[in-house]
């Protein structure tokens, strides 16, 4: 019997835009869309729509694909045996992506939009691993300050913006990150604040005093989207180039900093905190630390879904002991929330065959991730003196499976941004395992902490030996 699709329950035309959104990925069509539409059906704030916008290649195919919907897209949601479908009408428009970022900065600069919001992915934000700050030394950020007229990034498009709205006696609008990034409003800050220093000064001074920039903490397992999706939709009756797909959880906790107004997404199941940082940390450190703990075991063993990982006993082992015994004892407590309750709860969500989630996503970008998600951990564990066996057995996976292969000999296509010097630098460390330490971009301080340097030398050499489950198998035994 085919499943019902809930169409948006609200007059679509009598919306208006109050919110620009940079990065209309499926992410953000899951989730921040979703809370929206939830609004809007109960007739509240429909002068909070959203103004779709991008300022890479794939944003403007994206806009193509969404503008032909008539800015409509469909989210089917994933539980256990069960399906349902809903199409949302959040979006109304979308700003044509250009070099110059011309229409995108006009688009901000109008008065009734009073939040601009992000998912730029977590690499977007030009952060130093070293120092954890923003780097102004990126190729892109020193071509925006050359030329901030014609910025090219969402923050030098930001900057023009209220630049403009400044100039014209309008209130600056609030700039809201939705990205997996700790910190995320203060992130944001300091890349726009950061990159007009360069050229600004008083500008920058400007936006520092009179910018909101709350952070936020964001939650929604979302698959990319490929043939499986497609036909899945299909099979509902949608007719979308672009489905959406995702579990049945949702969390989303805001800072509530927002000086030019709001939507009342309160009413809908956001959370408005103060703690916002303890929420972060808890998932961060449990549920993305869980996916790469769970990634690298699973890519070495060419396992193609996250929920099959999940099946094989020793990763799940794997993740419940170093979750339990090396990342809970480190994370701080949560107002209402039972960190053992969150750790199984995100077990079971791992869980979840429906999702069909792919391991090679979670292997995705660890150039990026590891510092956020894992080494956070290692450093704490240090700090407080407790074991860190298995994160960095977990670094040490990453490792091999960055050298290209799985331990099948299949070969591991490129699955990192900086995929060609983290093959290089792991072919080095099969012989002299502190290589992969040495990259102080990634690891800092952490990698010249003589005992990680034993401990993660012990594992690479082993895993090499006797391969990675001998390897998981000792520590499980531990």
């Amino acid at each position: 019997m085919p499943v019902p699709v809930a169409a948006p329950r609200y007059d679509r035309a009598q919306l208006t835009p109050g919110i620009v959104h940079i990065g209309l990925g499926n992410f953000h069509r899951a989730h921040q869309a979703v809370y929206l539409d939830d609004l809007f059906g109960l007739g509240e704030g429909h002068d909070w729509a959203l103004i779709g916008a991008g300022v890479r290649a794939p944003d403007a195919a994206m806009r193509e694909v969404l503008l032909a919907q008539d800015g409509l897209s469909s989210v089917i949601e994933l539980a256990p045996g069960a399906h349902s479908a809903r199409v949302i009408g959040a979006m109304i428009d979308f700003v044509a992506v250009q070099p110059g970022n011309a229409a995108l900065i006009a688009t901000m600069a109008r008065p009734e939009i009073r939040i601009v919001s992000l998912t730029v992915t977590e690499g977007g934000y030009y952060i130093d691993p070293n120092t954890g700050t923003f780097s102004p030394d990126h190729p892109d950020i020193q071509a925006d300050a050359a030329r901030p007229d014609a910025p090219d990034t969402a923050f030098g498009a930001i900057i023009a913006a209220l630049k403009m709205r400044r100039a014209a006696g309008v209130a600056p609008f609030t700039v809201m990150c939705c990205d997996n990034v700790p910190h995320n409003g203060h992130v944001t800050r300091d890349a726009v604040v950061g990159l007009a220093r360069l050229f600004d000064a008083e500008l920058a001074d400007w936006i520092h005093a009179s910018v909101a920039f709350p952070n936020s903490m964001v939650d929604r397992i979302t698959p990319a989207t490929g043939d499986r999706e497609r036909a899945m939709a299909a099979d509902l009756g949608l007719d979308d180039a672009a489905p959406v797909t995702c579990e049945t959880f949702r969390q989303w906790v805001i800072e509530d900093k927002f000086p030019a107004g709001r939507p009342a997404l309160e009413k809908v199941g956001v959370t408005f905190t103060p703690h916002v940082d303890k929420f972060e940390t808890m998932k961060i450190r449990i549920l993305n630390g869980g996916h790469a703990i769970i990634a690298y075991p699973g890519g070495l063993a060419d396992i193609a879904f996250v929920h099959e990982a999940m099946a094989d006993p020793q990763i799940r082992a794997f993740l419940n002991r170093v979750l339990t015994a090396e990342v809970l004892p480190i994370v701080p407590p949560v107002p209402g929330q039972d960190l053992n309750d969150y750790k199984a709860l995100i077990i079971e969500r791992f869980s979840n065959p429906e999702v069909a989630d792919t391991v090679r996503r979670l292997c995705l970008d660890g150039s990026n991730r590891q510092p956020k998600f894992i080494i956070p951990s290692i450093r704490d564990r240090i700090a407080t003196g407790g074991s860190f066996d298995g994160l960095v057995l977990l670094s040490a996976l990453w490792c091999r499976y960055c050298f290209g292969t799985t331990e099948s000999g299949a070969e591991i296509a490129p699955n990192d941004p900086n995929w060609e010097r983290l093959v290089a630098v792991a072919q080095a460390a099969k012989d002299r395992p502190a290589a992969w330490l040495e990259m102080e971009d990634i690891y800092a301080e952490v990698g010249r902490n003589p005992a990680v340097i034993e401990s993660f030398t012990t594992a690479l050499k082993a895993i090499w030996a006797r391969g990675s489950r001998a390897v998981i198998a000792d520590y499980l035994g531990q």
